[in-house]
Formats: structure tokens, sequence, C-alpha cells
């Protein structure tokens, strides 16, 4: 299986008084970087990959910066946890890819329990990519296919 996690790009910053944490939207900084990272995403995944996102507005804007279709879940809301993300992935069993649009430090949890058996606050940068890969009994441990940012994706072709 393979697992991208993709965090949302650069948000709003949260402001109690005037709008809920769910509907901060990506700021023009956000949105390009977005931009950036989904059409780079979108040339190296399959077709018959999956892609699921958190509900929050940012997560979406996110994931709609892909071009493809995508659902929402409530399982990678900010109030999840990393076992609920990787159950709605399906990780490990699932045998196509999955992006996972979602929120930090809920992310960086997922990788560290996948690594490391318990989740821990691993940082990815917003609008950044974690590609993680299992091959399953060919290959039970899993891997780091690749880690990237907007800044890198930029260079790439």
């Amino acid at each position: 299986m393979e697992l991208i996690l993709w965090r949302h790009a650069e948000a709003e910053p949260h402001v109690p008084d005037r709008q809920g944490d769910q509907l901060r939207e990506l700021t023009a900084k956000g949105a390009r970087h977005a931009s950036r990272v989904g059409a780079w995403l979108d040339r190296q995944l399959p077709s018959h990959c999956r892609i699921l996102s958190s509900p929050a507005a940012r997560c979406v804007q996110t994931a709609q910066a892909l071009g493809r279709k995508f659902i929402t879940v409530e399982a990678l809301n900010t109030d999840s946890s990393a076992e609920r993300i990787l159950e709605a992935a399906g990780w490990p069993d699932n045998k196509n890819p999955v992006v996972v649009v979602g929120h930090q430090p809920l992310l960086g949890q997922v990788a560290s329990l996948i690594f490391a058996g318990t989740a821990q606050d691993w940082k990815i940068r917003k609008a950044s990519v974690f590609w993680i890969a299992s091959k399953g009994e060919e290959e039970p441990a899993p891997f780091v296919r690749l880690a990237v940012g907007p800044d890198i994706v930029g260079k790439l072709r």
C-alpha cells in the first residue's frame, strides 16, 4: 500500500469571535502552494488513487488543488486520532494508493505510529507531502518513498 499524507497549505489565522476553526480558508500563499503541490502530485499518482480529505475548509481547498475527485471524511478532522486516520485509509491492507489531506499534528502522529509504533508529534510542514509505502508480505517493513514540500516541488519537473 502507498499512503500519501498531504498537510493542508497555509490558512488564515484562527480568530474565535469571527469564525470557527473549520471555516478557516487558505491564504493567497497557501493557495499558490496547494496549486503547485497539487499539480506535481497529480502527475505522480496513479488514476486509481483514493483521495480523502478532512472536512475543514483549508483541507478541502488543498484537496481541490489536486484536480481530482475526493471525499471528505470526518475521521480526518482536527479532533481525530492517528489510529482513526489509518483505519479510514485502510492501512496497511488497502491495495490502492490513498492520499490523506489533513492536519498537523495528526499527520505527523500517523507517520510516527507507522514507523515508531507510537503516536508522536512528528512535524510535517504546511502543504508538504509525506509518502509512505509498504510492499506487504514481499517487504513488510514500511518505508518513506518521498518527503517533499512546496519549495522543492517548484524545482522538480
